[in-house]
């Protein structure tokens, strides 16, 4: 089941989240999974500011990642929602997107969303002739598969290891047409996945980051760093909130 929002979302502001392990919003504990952990955010564009205000929730330490500099201070990344094409681009003009190339291939944990879940995929179906992705996942995504803006859609998802539904925000999102064998389908929408993990390495075709609901990221944090994210991230479910639409992919 999705439904629509013709009158579009509003984002989560800083101001108005607390501490995850602060917070109660529904009569339950919560952990902060991230505590004692750099985790960067890639900030050459698009909704970069409200993965970080997630992942401070969780209480990870958080650094927005524009120069190689800024990357070897942090132990994972968040790639988020955008233009992938403009991303392409400005990875290799801030002369980011080799280092971190080898970073992936040497491990450090990911999580791409929206666009992020693009310049992962080995395979672009749609992509410019000049879009350069990671390929650190056996993904075949087709950009804004999902339609145009006017589009964007919420839809409640059952999640692998969710005692209750997330309701995930899609704009102009891309569609996962194959996934290769070795990568773990966490949730589908309409039979196609749109949120995938292999390794240390995650993927989600909507913006996660655009509620106040911080079980994905949770989850994510439990994957890079093994801490004990997966039952709070199962039982920590909160409200919905919304999000203006910031371009698509």
């Amino acid at each position: 089941m999705s439904d629509r929002s013709p009158g579009g979302w509003l984002r989560p502001h800083a101001s108005q989240l607390a501490p995850v392990d602060e917070v109660d919003a529904v009569g339950r504990g919560h952990v902060a999974v991230g505590r004692g952990h750099v985790v960067g955010v890639l900030a050459l564009q698009g909704a970069f500011a409200e993965h970080a205000v997630a992942l401070r929730r969780l209480g990870a330490e958080t650094v927005e990642v524009r120069t190689p500099a800024h990357l070897e201070r942090v132990e994972a990344l968040a790639m988020p929602g955008g233009e992938s094409t403009t991303m392409s681009k400005l990875l290799v003009t801030s002369g980011l997107f080799e280092p971190l190339t080898a970073r992936i291939a040497a491990g450090m944990p990911v999580f791409g969303t929206c666009a992020g879940m693009i310049l992962l995929a080995d395979e672009v179906l749609d992509g410019r002739p000049d879009q350069r992705s990671f390929a650190a996942l056996a993904l075949a995504v087709r950009r804004n598969g999902y339609g145009r803006q006017v589009d964007s859609f919420e839809a409640e998802l059952q999640v692998l290891g969710f005692n209750e539904p997330f309701r995930a925000v899609f704009i102009r999102a891309p569609l996962v047409e194959r996934v290769g064998a070795d990568v773990e389908v966490l949730a589908e929408h309409d039979g196609h996945p749109v949120l995938v993990r292999h390794g240390a390495i995650m993927a989600a075709s909507f913006h996660p980051e655009l509620t106040f609901d911080v079980r994905i990221h949770a989850c994510f944090l439990e994957t890079a760093f093994g801490a004990n994210a997966a039952t709070s991230a199962s039982t920590s479910a909160s409200t919905g909130a919304s999000t203006t639409p910031i371009g698509g992919n």
